[in-house]
């Protein structure tokens, strides 16, 4: 895919891409090494679900032109796009930028013709259940490979 930018503010930059783009691929390895800690034993079970290969739609945020944040989406099902890997460089938190991923996101799967986004977080990731909260979605019952998982929260939330 050829990425495409869309420009925010004069020092910060949203870049649509995919998952081959090498700052998603570091800003992951970022995220999974965060999710180990927060998550211990149960790490290897949510990593399964959480592989990057052929995700056609992310979103790279920079500021400066440095990779600060990132997130992706895929189809769930015919109405429903999965948010995934939503990560903020920790220096970078509460500045905005992972509002505008989100934000992105939506949009792009609102072009794509999608209803509504969906995602699943830890309840130990306390920032990020707050965050999606904030940010519009409404707690649902546990979808797919969560249900029955303690320490799963999933959302939904329609898109315009």
């Amino acid at each position: 895919m050829i990425p495409s930018e869309i420009y925010i503010h004069p020092m910060i930059t949203l870049t649509r891409t995919d998952s081959s783009n090498p700052d998603f691929v570091a800003l992951v390895k970022q995220l999974d090494a965060y999710l180990a800690e927060k998550d211990g034993r149960e790490h290897d079970f949510y990593n399964q679900f959480n592989k990057i290969v052929n995700l056609r739609n992310v979103v790279v945020c920079y500021a400066n032109g440095i990779p600060m944040a990132c997130g992706a989406i895929k189809e769930f099902d015919k109405d429903s796009m999965e948010v995934k890997r939503m990560f903020t460089q920790p220096d970078a938190r509460s500045k905005g930028l992972a509002s505008r991923v989100l934000s992105e996101l939506e949009s792009w799967a609102a072009e794509l013709g999608y209803k509504k986004c969906v995602l699943e977080t830890g309840k130990r990731q306390v920032e990020a259940v707050e965050f999606y909260k904030k940010k519009g979605y409404s707690i649902i019952p546990n979808y797919a490979q969560y249900v029955g998982v303690e320490n799963s929260v999933c959302f939904q939330k329609g898109l315009k």
